[in-house]
């Protein structure tokens, strides 16, 4: 007996419908997401993004957002 090959994108979809329906989409989205890898230089772009701010602004504005949650 020989078996057809599925094109590698229908494998994929086929595989996040199974895991999805077996374990939920968000706890998918989270097994999948230990796979991925993220991009960019994340050092770099944070001295860009804090370079204007002092430690204390910084401080202030993580402490005002957790009084929101």
């Amino acid at each position: 007996m020989i078996l057809q090959t599925k094109p590698l994108a229908e494998i994929t979809h086929d595989a996040f419908r199974a895991l999805s329906h077996e374990i939920g989409i968000v706890n998918t989205i989270r097994f999948i997401n230990q796979f991925t890898t993220g991009h960019g230089d994340y050092t770099k772009e944070r001295k860009e993004f804090f370079a204007d701010m002092t430690l204390d602004e910084i401080l202030s504005s993580i402490k005002r957002k957790n009084k929101k949650k």
